[in-house]
Formats: C-alpha cells, sequence, structure tokens
C-alpha cells in the first residue's frame, strides 16, 4: 500500500506564512547591510594652527562726565515755570585705532516745524564695532542754541577720537 504524505499545511496556508515573514527577512537584510557601515575607518586627527593675531588692535577708552543741570525759572505764557539746561556739556571720549566707515548718504524727512534743527547722522563706537546712528530733527533746547554735530578726529598715529556732540 502506498502512502502519500500530505503537507500538514495548505498551499494557502504557505502563502500567507511567506507574506509575514517577507518584512521580517527585508528588515534582516537591511540590517546586514547597515552593520558593515557602522565600522569607520581609521582616522588621523590633524589640529589647525591658531588663528594669526588681529593686524590692528582695537582700543576703546571711554571716560565720562555728567553735565551739571542749571535750573531757571521762567515764564511760559504768562505762567510761571521752570527751564533745565545743561551747564557744561558731558566729556564723553572714545579712542579706536580703526578709521571710521565712510558717511552713507542720507535722507532729510520734512522739516516738523520752523523751530526744528537737523542733527546729521553718524558713525558711533559700540559693542567694539562702529554703529550707524541715523540723523533727525530735534527742538533745541533753548532758542538759538546751536547744534555742534560728533565728529571723529585722527591723532595722526593710527588712533581715531570720537567727540559727543552737543548743544551750545
Amino acid at each position: 500500500m502506498e502512502t502519500q504524505l500530505q503537507s500538514p499545511t495548505s498551499p494557502a496556508t504557505n502563502s500567507a506564512a511567506r507574506t509575514r515573514a517577507l518584512p521580517l527577512l527585508l528588515c534582516l537584510g537591511s540590517l546586514g547591510l547597515l552593520a558593515g557601515c557602522a565600522t569607520e575607518p581609521i582616522s588621523h586627527v590633524v589640529s589647525a594652527p591658531p588663528p594669526p593675531p588681529p593686524t590692528k588692535t582695537m582700543t576703546t577708552t571711554t571716560t565720562t562726565t555728567t553735565p551739571n543741570a542749571v535750573v531757571t525759572p521762567v515764564m511760559i505764557n504768562g505762567q510761571p515755570g521752570y527751564a533745565t539746561t545743561a551747564g557744561v556739556p558731558g566729556v564723553s571720549t572714545t579712542v579706536v585705532t580703526q578709521a571710521p566707515p565712510e558717511m552713507p548718504p542720507e535722507v532729510v524727512v520734512a522739516q516738523p516745524s520752523p523751530q526744528h534743527a537737523w542733527l546729521a547722522g553718524y558713525w558711533t563706537w559700540r559693542n567694539d564695532r562702529y554703529e550707524w546712528m541715523a540723523g533727525h530733527w530735534e527742538l533745541p533746547p533753548t532758542s538759538g542754541a546751536q547744534w555742534v554735530k560728533p565728529r571723529w578726529e585722527s591723532s595722526g598715529t593710527g588712533a581715531y577720537r570720537f567727540y559727543e556732540g552737543y548743544w551750545r
């Protein structure tokens, strides 16, 4: 008598098992492929030399003196009042060894009133660099007061001194 071996599972069951095993086989194959990438080639660490020192040193010296305030009684529209004016302009000195940049073109907007005076823009030294201060209209503290604009002057030794602007 002949006996036939029969598969304990049907062809449909084998196909389902293969379908479930396929993602697992793909995942394991990918891991095997990537495992070869986990090793690093022999590297030789070479440190770069330090950067050269700056060609010009930036030296900033600032000395500030607070101006003395003067309070003067005045009559405003027939009413008594007080006006505060600066007696002596404050002194602030900044010296750097880098020339200020060129003055950029400036747009002067319409004058708000005939009493307003235009204070032109200028370069100032802040946070170890030049910063542009834009020009603006301002009312003088007293009638007839004149604005002395801020300026940079070369000392002739490669240093530049900044003089603050003030009303006189």
